[in-house]
């Protein structure tokens, strides 16, 4: 139980430290359950009713690997948080590398640099989640069928009010 309240404590310094989010833990959904060979995730509620999955790992993970991994575990994202002080983070990375690729072209808009934006390295990963699609969240198993089994049942739906 000690261990728990310990693992709560050092995510939420994580958390504000890297991210500069303050999120209190108030419940843990599924904790440290493998999303890859090398890779952890844990999802949690926080005071506000607010789900989040903090992907972390050994492994090197870019945007379009934490976007498929929140999609394997039966997560709709609703937000992926930038590191902490940089909120144009994955715009800046994706502009970049667009230039790197085309260095003569100037105008560079959303639709240009749509794809290189997924390139940008983001390990540990924040993401704000929207919703559980199937009311299951899934675990990464090398030896399951598909890769993926249920790890638990948890239904979530944030309700965007005006």
């Amino acid at each position: 139980m000690n261990d728990q309240l310990y693992d709560d404590v050092a995510l939420e310094r994580q958390i504000k430290e890297k991210f500069g989010v303050t999120a209190e833990i108030d419940s843990v959904i599924a904790r440290h359950f493998p999303v890859g060979r090398s890779v952890e995730a844990t999802l949690f509620l926080t005071g506000k009713k607010q789900l989040y999955l903090y992907v972390d790992g050994e492994a090197r993970l870019y945007l379009s690997d934490i976007q498929k991994i929140v999609s394997r575990v039966g997560l709709q994202p609703e937000m992926y948080m930038p590191p902490k002080g940089q909120v144009h983070y994955f715009d800046e990375v994706g502009t970049a590398k667009f230039q790197e690729i085309f260095p003569g072209r100037k105008v560079v808009n959303d639709q240009d640099i749509a794809f290189y934006k997924t390139l940008a390295p983001y390990s540990p990963a924040l993401i704000l989640i929207r919703e559980v699609k199937n009311g299951i969240i899934y675990q990464y198993d090398s030896d399951a069928t598909g890769g993926w089994r249920p790890h638990a049942k948890f239904s979530y739906r944030r309700i965007m009010t005006s």
